[in-house]
């Protein structure tokens, strides 16, 4: 089992949500822990995840979830509604990067993700949700290659790689197709050519005959 499907069926479906998107990450920058809060259970992996109730009118979340070293369990950390982020900064505009930030409405966290390409399917997934269900007060994208807010997604381009292989594999074949005709065009002719010159000579050879 995939690591977002054991975090929709651990904390998500219990509560009547949806998993729409979860990254792996780190932070970026170290969380002063007072004195007394230290001894904790150990090291452990960080998770930020995207829902969305089941119920109408639908409601959208991050959520923090951690899973402890040697545990198989997930424990839900923070969670804000979609509508307390204020901008998403995907640190740089033009290379594939695993930074990001969330800004919040009372705070920020700087974040790395597993990888950049998590990363990025995550704040597409992050820019078509807030599109689809904030109405006004939208949050700001910056820094975000282009490619993960417009037209021109992931997805899309995936899409387009394979409409693109059949358009060539149908053209190939159609192609093909254009010379076998040709091959049977010129068969037939050849065919009739010889047909009409048996035809001949055995007329000719009726009257050498007679």
């Amino acid at each position: 089992m995939s690591a977002k499907s054991a975090l929709n069926k651990a904390i998500f479906i219990p509560n009547d949500e949806r998993l729409l998107a979860a990254v792996q990450v780190k932070r970026r920058t170290k969380k002063k822990i007072p004195f007394l809060a230290t001894g904790g259970p150990g090291d452990y992996t960080t998770f930020i995840c995207l829902s969305v109730t089941n119920k109408k009118p639908a409601q959208v979340f991050l959520t923090k979830v951690k899973q402890f070293e040697g545990s198989s369990s997930f424990v839900r950390r923070s969670q804000w509604s979609i509508s307390q982020l204020r901008q998403v900064n995907g640190i740089d505009s033009v290379r594939d990067c695993p930074e990001f930030d969330l800004i919040f409405e009372n705070g920020s966290d700087q974040w790395t993700a597993g990888s950049a390409g998590e990363k990025c399917v995550f704040v597409q997934v992050l820019h078509h949700t807030c599109q689809r269900f904030i109405p006004e007060r939208k949050p700001e994208f910056i820094n975000c290659p282009s490619k993960l807010l417009g037209g021109n997604s992931i997805l899309h381009e995936a899409a387009d790689s394979v409409s693109s292989a059949v358009q060539k594999a149908s053209q190939a074949l159609n192609e093909r197709g254009e010379r076998l005709g040709r091959v049977e065009e010129k068969t037939g002719e050849m065919m009739n050519s010889a047909q009409h010159f048996a035809d001949t000579a055995h007329k000719l050879a009726m009257k050498h005959k007679c």
